[in-house]
């Protein structure tokens, strides 16, 4: 979340940052309930002052009568200290919950916007493949090569849910250690994480655990969730903590499974393994300093960069618009792969990298001490290294051949054993 003072000190701007981000947010009600704290926080403060003016003057000798009337008088001012208590708590409760509704600042260079198509694309690697036939889309290879079983899934576990087999299983193995290879040689710390989190991880985070907005499953009755991305569990690791800035930055990277709700998600954008509701992602995550997070931010994406130009995919590098930041974002960078079978041609979204600065941690309350001896917020940032289901679209759709065979990606073949998918005979 922003600091108050700092909402207060630049309330437009925030309000214009609220509207660039198509979000509704009252910055004027924090703003209220802020100046309405701090006066209130100044009357308690009068009161326990008053209070320690009673206690002394109860010490030494007294009368009978003085004493009593001390006595009396403290009373009071005690029970004036437990009501004045009780309303900064209720007035906290408000303003911690209309300070959450305010989103992080946006970077003063990414695009005004409201949906994703006013994303601005910056750059391009890789050659679109022309094809000498017509191209199929990953749910026909996947079923004619006996790689993908989405009936199966829906019949045990409902829509949105696949089988991999065969050679598929073997694949989704490679890209992960293929993935964690370049992360272990840019000097990440591997994890596998927990797939559940506790609701208030979720919620420093950045995710909405409940309400029909939720895009995470909620595990009723327990207080906790299944995570939507290793973000969750890497972002909670060092929550309540004050980190050594020496040890600064903190770079890791977490393979976990991957839950999400999608609700609403539906057509041909979400076809497949594009957008379904349990997937295989590596992400990396990083706790930093806040004058390196730009320089950060950008190592992530070329890491991102790394990992699909080894692989052969074409694909192009946007800087995402306002209104498709996320509340925690300050700047974030899409990339997505050329994907033949996705409506003729299309890109596709296969990973993101974001700078959400001090955001999250002061959600989370991560701090470092600084040479002044004072305890500062870190800067977080996070990226995706490979979401399995997304990267074996584009890997299906751009290496297929004419015969319906599949092609594996050479920087592959040594951690799945084989060069080629080939029809079962």
């Amino acid at each position: 979340m922003l600091d108050y003072r700092f909402i207060k000190e630049n309330l437009d701007a925030v309000k214009a940052n609220i509207t660039a981000r198509n979000m509704k947010a009252d910055a004027d009600l924090v703003v209220e309930l802020f100046d309405k704290r701090t006066a209130l926080v100044t009357e308690l403060q009068a009161l326990q002052a008053k209070r320690n003016e009673n206690a002394a003057s109860m010490k030494g000798k007294l009368e009978a009568d003085v004493r009593a009337k001390l006595i009396e008088d403290g009373k009071a001012i005690k029970a004036e200290i437990a009501a004045k208590e009780a309303e900064v708590a209720a007035v906290e409760e408000q303003l911690e919950t209309a300070g959450r509704q305010i989103p992080n600042m946006a970077h003063p260079a990414a695009p005004v916007g409201a949906v994703d198509s006013e994303n601005l694309e910056v750059k391009r690697v890789g050659t679109v493949r022309e094809f000498d036939f017509e191209p199929k889309d990953h749910v026909q290879l996947g079923q004619a090569l006996d790689l993908i079983d989405f009936d199966a899934a829906t019949k045990v576990s409902g829509p949105k849910f696949y089988y991999l087999k065969n050679e598929a299983v073997f694949l989704e193995q490679a890209l992960v250690m293929y993935s964690l290879n370049i992360l272990r040689k840019h000097g990440f710390t591997p994890f596998i994480t927990p797939d559940v989190a506790r609701e208030e991880i979720l919620t420093g985070i950045g995710f909405n655990p409940r309400g029909n907005e939720s895009n995470v499953y909620n595990l009723e009755g327990d207080g906790t969730c299944l995570v939507a991305t290793a973000e969750i569990t890497l972002g909670g690791y060092h929550s309540g903590e004050i980190l050594s800035k020496e040890k600064l930055p903190l770079k890791y990277c977490g393979l976990s499974h991957c839950f999400r709700k999608e609700a609403g998600a539906a057509g041909q954008f979400s076809k497949g393994l594009y957008r379904v509701h349990q997937f295989t992602k590596l992400e990396m995550f990083v706790y930093c300093l806040p004058e390196d997070s730009d320089k950060i931010h950008e190592d992530l994406r070329l890491i991102e960069e790394e990992i699909f130009s080894g692989l052969g995919i074409p694909f192009r590098v946007v800087d995402t618009c306002t209104g498709d930041l996320g509340a925690p974002a300050y700047r974030k960078w899409d990339l997505e792969a050329w994907m033949p079978g996705r409506n003729g041609g299309e890109w596709g979204e296969v990973t993101s990298t974001s700078n959400c600065t001090d955001f999250q941690a002061r959600r989370l309350n991560v701090r470092y001490k600084d040479d002044d001896g004072k305890n500062k917020y870190v800067h977080m940032l996070n990226g995706t290294a490979v979401a399995v289901s997304r990267a074996m679209v584009a890997v299906l759709e751009n290496y297929q051949n004419a015969d319906g065979s599949i092609t594996v990606p050479p920087a592959l073949v040594p951690f799945c054993g084989f060069d080629k998918i080939e029809a079962k005979k």
